[in-house]
C-alpha cells in the first residue's frame, strides 16, 4: 500500500467517526455567542446546559463587545444569542427609544425580520439604568421613586449628593434626560463623576445619597440597596430576550421551547442574585447556572 492511498484511508475512517459522532448526537449543532460581562456568561451557559441535555452539541463565542457579537450574529459566525431589546433598537438599529417593553420587542422582531433574524422569549431581566439609595436613606427622606426624589431635591436643593459615571452624566438620555422629565437640577458641585461601579462604593460609604446603576447589577443585592421607581418611565428597556437566525430556528425549533424554559423563570431579582454569586461570592460561572438549573427542575443533576 502506498502512502497516499494510506492517508487518504487514514481521511476517510477519521471522516466516518466524525459522521457517527455527530449521528450520535443526533446531528443537531448550534453556536451560541456572548457579551463580556457576567450575566451573559450565565445566560449563555445557562442555555448551553439546556440544550446539551437535549442531544444538542453547542460550540460557544463568549466574552465579546456588543458590536463584535451582533456582528457575528448578523455574518452567520453564530447562531443565536440572549440579547437586549433597547440595545438592538437604539444602538444596532439606529432608532429612538420606546418606552412600552412589549412594543420595543415587537418592533426590534420588525425590524430583525428583514435580516432573516428571529426574536423571541422575551424574560423579565431587564438589564436598564436605574438610581439606588441606601434603603434607610431613603425611608428617612421619604424617597422611594424618582418623582419622589426630584420633590426632595426641589425643596432642598444641594443637600444631595449624586454619583455618575461619565457618560451619564452627559448623554441626553442620561442624567440630563431624567432631571429634564422630572423637573429638578442636582447642580454641577453636588454630581460626582466616578468609574462604572465605583458609584456604589461611593453610596456604600456615604460619599453620596444616590447612585446611577443598573438594574440586574450584583452590586445593589451586594449593599441592599433600593431601586427607585422610574415612575415617568424615563429609561428605555433592555429586556433580555433570544435572537436566532431563521433558517437555524427552522431547523431546530424545539430551541423555541428550551429558552422559553429559561426565559419564565428569569427576572431582574433573580439575575441579581447570580450575579452576586459570581461577582460577589466567587463562585465559578458553570456553577453558579449549573445549580440554578438544577434547583429549577430545568436540566437532571
Amino acid at each position: 500500500m502506498n502512502r497516499s492511498f494510506r492517508i487518504l484511508t487514514l481521511l476517510i475512517i477519521v471522516s466516518f467517526l466524525a459522521a457517527c459522532t455527530n449521528l450520535g448526537a443526533g446531528g443537531k449543532q448550534v453556536t451560541i455567542g456572548g457579551k463580556n460581562f457576567t450575566e451573559q456568561y450565565l445566560l449563555s451557559q445557562m442555555t448551553v446546559f439546556m440544550l446539551r441535555e437535549r442531544g444538542f452539541d453547542v460550540d460557544e463565542m463568549n466574552n465579546l463587545g456588543s458590536t463584535v457579537v451582533r456582528k457575528a450574529l448578523v455574518n452567520k459566525q453564530i447562531d443565536l444569542m440572549w440579547e437586549y431589546t433597547g440595545t438592538a433598537l437604539v444602538t444596532y438599529m439606529g432608532k429612538e427609544p420606546i418606552a412600552d417593553p412589549g412594543k420595543a420587542f415587537e418592533k426590534v422582531k420588525e425590524l430583525d425580520e428583514k435580516r432573516g433574524i428571529k426574536w423571541m422569549n422575551m424574560s423579565e431581566v431587564n438589564n436598564t439604568y436605574c438610581f439606588v439609595m441606601d434603603k434607610k436613606e431613603a425611608k428617612k427622606y421619604g424617597i422611594r421613586s424618582i418623582s419622589d426624589l426630584a420633590a426632595y431635591v426641589r425643596k432642598h436643593p444641594g443637600e444631595l449628593k449624586m454619583a455618575t459615571d461619565a457618560e451619564f452624566a452627559n448623554r441626553p438620555d442620561g442624567l440630563k434626560g431624567v432631571e429634564k422629565r422630572y423637573d429638578f437640577n442636582f447642580g454641577a458641585e453636588q454630581v460626582k463623576q466616578l468609574e462604572t461601579g465605583l458609584t456604589y462604593t461611593a453610596l456604600a460609604s456615604g460619599e453620596v445619597d444616590v447612585a446611577m446603576g443598573f438594574s440586574t447589577d450584583a452590586a445593589i443585592e451586594k449593599y441592599d440597596l433600593l431601586i427607585l421607581k422610574d415612575d415617568k418611565h424615563f429609561f428605555p428597556p433592555y429586556y433580555a430576550a433570544v435572537s436566532i437566525h431563521e433558517d437555524v430556528y427552522q431547523k431546530y425549533p424545539e430551541v423555541e421551547e428550551v429558552t422559553q424554559k429559561l426565559a419564565d423563570r428569569l427576572d431582574s431579582a433573580t439575575m441579581r442574585k447570580l450575579n452576586y454569586r459570581v461577582d460577589v461570592e466567587g463562585k465559578s460561572v458553570s456553577v453558579v447556572a449549573h445549580d440554578w438549573l438544577v434547583k429549577n427542575g430545568l436540566i437532571e443533576k
